[in-house]
Formats: structure tokens, sequence, C-alpha cells
């Protein structure tokens, strides 16, 4: 019977390469953190510059929530089916559009835009992230490893805020959109290099060289290789929203 690649991680110590890939999430999860309120450190000097009141600028933070709820519920399905790695590259993408963006706007009608843009972005990271998290930690360290990417959050925005109140002393509220950009920006190759593919989702999925891609990972991970990889169940892992809501049955059902 096959060893299954996805049982080793869970019962195996974490390596460095586990922990590097959680390292970055954190970090990703920071970035989120800061980039969903730099128009909070921005607004005073964006109110000042157009000369408006900063309540007029409620429609922005609104644009922004309003993007994260759509890329979490729109772009968290489709990391399932392209990749949790693939999902985080796309979203730092578009995260450093909208952040580029924002700081060119002249008007609130435009920054709303880019913030709208931006905040898909962020929703769909969130997602991504929290299932990458969960996916390279073992079992022992899992809640550990969820709970230091939650951490990353806050400790992105007092970090963060301190950094804009920096730039803010020295130059215009475009340079906190402008550092956030180059920050986000930054994440790409790193996540390129220190966060590969997770195992589980190359089970599920199963693209070409599925055996070879995990035996490499597993090496990197201190791991023993595979010499063939388990029966495919089509249905593990995955819940179904209609089940949440179904009568309670006889039988137990898990979701």
């Amino acid at each position: 019977m096959a060893r299954d690649p996805q049982a080793i991680l869970e019962t195996g110590p974490m390596s460095r390469v586990q922990w590097a890939t959680v390292a970055v999430m954190v970090g990703l999860n920071a970035l989120d953190g800061f980039d969903v309120l730099s128009i909070s450190f921005a607004s005073p000097g964006i109110a000042k510059a157009w000369g408006i009141e900063r309540a007029a600028l409620g429609l922005v933070l609104s644009m922004e929530l309003i993007g994260m709820a759509l890329g979490s519920l729109t772009l968290g399905g489709l990391a399932d089916r392209i990749g949790r790695r693939a999902m985080i590259l796309a979203c730092l993408v578009v995260m450093t559009c909208g952040m580029s963006g924002a700081a060119s706007a002249h008007n609130v009608e435009i920054l709303s835009a880019w913030r709208l843009l931006t905040g898909i972005g962020i929703g769909g990271m969130l997602a991504a992230t929290n299932a990458a998290v969960a996916e390279a930690a073992n079992a022992d360290r899992r809640s550990l490893c969820v709970v230091l990417m939650a951490a990353g959050y806050p400790i992105g925005t007092i970090v963060g805020g301190s950094i804009a109140a920096v730039l803010l002393g020295h130059y215009g509220w475009q340079s906190v959109f402008v550092f956030g950009a180059i920050v986000t920006a930054t994440f790409i190759p790193l996540v390129v290099l220190v966060a590969p593919e997770s195992i589980a989702f190359l089970l599920h999925k199963r693209p070409p060289n599925a055996l070879q891609k995990i035996n490499r990972r597993l090496v990197r991970m201190g791991h023993a290789p595979v010499e063939a990889l388990p029966d495919l169940r089509r249905d593990a892992g995955r819940c179904r929203l209609p089940i949440c809501f179904r009568p309670r049955t006889s039988a137990p059902l898990s979701c």
C-alpha cells in the first residue's frame, strides 16, 4: 500500500521548509494589516490636500471592505482549483497595482476604485494564506501556526503605522501607498522562492508529474520519497455549503 505523503507531514516533525512557509504567511498577513489601514494613515493628508472633510473618505473605506468581502467569497474558492501559491501570487499582483494606483489618485471616486481593487486582493489573500498555513503545518504544530499567522495582522498594523508616521513626517500622503506597493511587490519573489505549493493540493488535483513534484517537496522537508501516490478520493476534504443547513439525521455530518 502506497504511503500517504500528507500523512507523512502530519505525523513528522516540522522542517525548516515548513516553518519558512509559515513565516512567509505570517508576513503576508502582516502586509494585509498594513494595506487595510493604509487609507486611515493617509486620510489626514488626503483631506488636507484635496480640501475635503475626512468624513468624505468613508466611501473609500467602504469600497475597500466590499472588495475584501468579494475577494474572500470568489477568490477563496478559486484557490481550491488553481492552488494556494498561484492565488497568493495573483493577489500580490492585484494588491501591488491597487496600492500603486491609489498613490496616483486625484479624487475620491478614483481612489475608491483603486481601494476596491486592493480589497479584492486582500480578501483573496486572507483566504489563501489560512489554507496554506493549515496545509504546511503538521498535526502537532497546526494550532500554533494558525495563531502565529493571526498575530501577523495586528503586528502589521502596529509596525506599518509607525513606518507611516515617519513617512508622513517627511513626504506626502502618497508615500504610504508607494511604500505599501513596494513591500507588496517584494513578497512576490519571496513567495516564489520560499513557499512551494502544498502537498495536500498536489495530492487532490494530481497535476502532470504530481509524484515527482510531491517527492521533491518531501525530500526538501527531510523525508524519503514515496514510490506511488495513494488512490485519489474525490470527496476528501470537501464541504458543500447546503450540507451545513440540512436537518440533523441519524448519521453525524462533518463540515
